[in-house]
């Protein structure tokens, strides 16, 4: 049986040497490695030793009784956490690691809620509980509070006495049958280990394990009890399919692409339909790849359930399905921030801007720009410490030296009107129209697209150009320049001429429509929130409301529990995100303050950034509204105000 196990926690929480432990006892290594001593099989890049943090999603493999286990190790610092949620995809299992002493922490509800979005069955292990100031029970009501109601704790000695009376009720209390035969006196322990198994891979409980990886407490048992609670079903007979999580280039400059096998099986040479959001297209895989750290093993097949690396498919993308996968990702940690690259003008800007290409392929939330007015490169990122890691990465890599430039906001645009948009693209001997209506989309929906355009009008290969178009690139908005989202667009009708419409004037034509569109609505910038939880005394809650308005915040009604008050709320990253210092200052660092990512809202102070950003809409060389029309063998332009009225498909 196939099985792959994710390891997440908040930084610091002990996760790297769990796996460490665990890979260990069950023979996949002979030396227990530790992050101080930079020795551990997982962390195995020289930024993540110099760090002692995980940075890079790693996997291990190792054997267990009848099970061959995928073992994922993935980084707690937030400003990686786009790459824990890709690998979360290929996981079957997700572990919670939390500390004894530190409790539920900001990150460890990040990840929960990550898990909650996948579907996956997650397990907590609670660590270091040798410390002198840890309490197991203190975080099992914590789990409990602040995570989930359905949580229940294991002991160490389910290896000989598997269920206890408390869990035994628990796990009757959720299932009608074993409540009867609980009530009844009828205990069958098979019985109801089976159904805990079943409840745990249907996500309504969530069992909880406790021990010290570090002084090596409880991990037999608890890998014993891993094993015999976990479960998977995977289709080998079935066709091919899998979904890429990872991608990365080896010290050989090779482009190795990680995916997780779904259904059936997969063989060196055979060539396979990668799915990507416009079309779909054949690639042939040349190598395939079992990786265990840094090392691999070259293999002829592999099959479902398995996590791999390929060599050979060189366009597909981090989400990208394959096979008979045909399901799309919509990755949920996205980065609020963007910095600029500054580096030497004496250097090759294709060259530079390849390397980053590099890293955007490994990381697709850098969503690397090259802003050709500014003759400058752009970064999207989570924060300033993923900054000094891509610094140290360009100079390893590529023996690149680059700096960057301070981290500001990443605004987006959207309309909270309707509005169409026509567009026409007919210099000499081309020839494209296309109608476009735009409609308000629900908040942190992106760009959508419907078509009600008659094959009458357009044929379905000029319709999907126009598709096409539209999500080929993130589109500028009016009002900053900045990206364009939650927006609906629907193409209405257009046309094209049988012999002078070329593929690349129902771009021109579709941009043009886009622009108008967006000059018929009302525009508004948005901005990216968080939502907050604070924990602290009582006396601070006066001082932290009175903030919390200032930073044009909101929150709920305040948890009063004892001399502790609880505030949740949401607010602009732009005001927040170094409240942190404030905060610890106020609550003397006894305090909790926890931000996650909440999608974005309208700016709190719009005037303001428009202000400071100064776009002038009719200097963006790659955006105008101008339609471009012919008459007698001349062309002529007319202003998108007056587009509407020499509209061919409206006569």
């Amino acid at each position: 049986m196939n099985k792959t196990i994710g390891i997440l926690a908040h930084v610091d929480a002990g996760k790297t040497t769990l796996a460490e432990q665990i890979l260990y006892h069950t023979k996949s290594i002979r030396n227990r490695g530790r992050v101080d001593h930079k020795n551990t099989l997982l962390d195995n890049h020289n930024i993540e030793k110099d760090r002692g943090i995980t940075i890079f999603s790693d996997q291990a493999l190792f054997n267990y009784n009848d099970s061959a286990y995928f073992l994922i190790d993935t980084p707690g610092h937030i400003d990686f956490s786009p790459e824990m949620e890709r690998a979360i995809n290929a996981m079957d299992y997700g572990i919670i690691v939390l500390s004894g002493v530190e409790g539920v922490q900001g990150h460890t509800e990040t990840v929960w809620q990550l898990l909650r979005k996948y579907n996956k069955p997650t397990i907590f292990f609670i660590n270091k509980v040798d410390r002198t100031s840890a309490n197991t029970e203190r975080v099992l009501d914590e789990i409990k509070t602040n995570l989930t109601k359905d949580a229940i704790f294991i002991s160490k000695e389910f290896a000989k006495k598997p269920l206890n009376e408390e869990v035994i009720e628990f796990i009757a209390e959720r299932d009608e049958k074993l409540l009867e035969l609980y009530l009844n006196g009828d205990f069958e322990e098979a019985l109801w280990i089976d159904s805990l198994k079943k409840m745990i891979m249907e996500n309504k409980i969530f069992p909880c394990f406790c021990g010290s990886a570090l002084q090596d407490i409880g991990i037999e048992e608890f890998i014993y009890a891993l094993d015999k609670l976990t479960h998977t079903q995977y289709n080998e007979n079935d066709e091919f399919g899998g979904q890429v999580y990872k991608i990365r280039y080896d010290e050989q400059g090779n482009r190795v692409t990680y995916i997780k096998a779904l259904t059936g099986k997969l063989k060196v040479r055979d060539e396979v339909k990668v799915n990507e959001a416009t079309e779909r297209y054949t690639e042939k895989i040349t190598q395939i790849r079992l990786y265990n750290g840094n090392k691999f093993k070259a293999v002829d097949n592999i099959s479902a359930g398995e996590v791999f690396g390929v060599i050979g498919l060189n366009e597909a993308k981090v989400g990208d399905g394959i096979g008979n996968y045909f399901e799309e990702v919509n990755y949920e940690m996205i980065p609020t921030l963007k910095s600029k690259v500054i580096f030497d003008k004496s250097l090759n800007i294709k060259d530079v801007l390849n390397n980053f290409r590099i890293l955007e392929a490994e990381d697709p939330s850098l969503n690397v720009e090259w802003n050709d007015k500014l003759q400058e490169i752009q970064v999207n990122i989570m924060g300033v410490i993923q900054l000094e890691v891509l610094k140290q990465l360009l100079e390893e890599r590529f023996r690149l030296n680059v700096e960057f430039g301070p981290c500001e906001i990443l605004y987006k645009e959207t309309i909270l009107t309707e509005g169409i948009g026509y567009g026409h693209f007919e210099p000499l001997k081309h020839y494209a129209e296309v109608h476009l209506k735009l409609e308000s989309a629900e908040r942190n929906s992106g760009i959508i697209f419907e078509n009600q355009c008659h094959a009458d009008d357009m044929t379905i290969g000029h319709q999907n150009l126009v598709r096409t178009h539209i999500f080929e690139r993130e589109h500028h908005g009016i009002l900053t320049g900045s990206p364009l989202t939650d927006v609906k667009i629907i193409l209405l009708t257009g046309r094209a001429h049988n012999k002078h419409t070329s593929g690349g004037d129902f771009r021109e034509a579709t941009y043009r429509a886009l622009r108008q569109g967006l000059e018929s609505c009302k525009n508004a910038l948005i901005e990216p929130f968080y939502r907050y939880k604070i924990e602290a005394h009582i006396d601070n809650m006066g001082r932290l409301l009175s903030d919390i308005e200032k930073l044009n915040g909101s929150f709920q009604t305040p948890e009063i529990n004892n001399e502790k008050v609880i505030i949740i709320g949401r607010g602009p990253v732009a005001t927040f995100m170094n409240y942190g210092t404030d905060f610890v200052a106020i609550t003397k660092g006894k305090g909790k303050l926890n931000f996650i990512f909440d999608g974005y809202d309208i700016c709190h102070n719009e005037n303001e950034v428009i202000e400071k950003i100064g776009y002038n809409r009719n200097a963006d060389i790659e955006y105008t509204s101008t339609s471009v029309f012919c008459s007698k063998g001349q062309s002529f332009l007319v202003d998108g105000s007056e587009a509407k009225d020499y509209m061919h498909c409206l006569k």
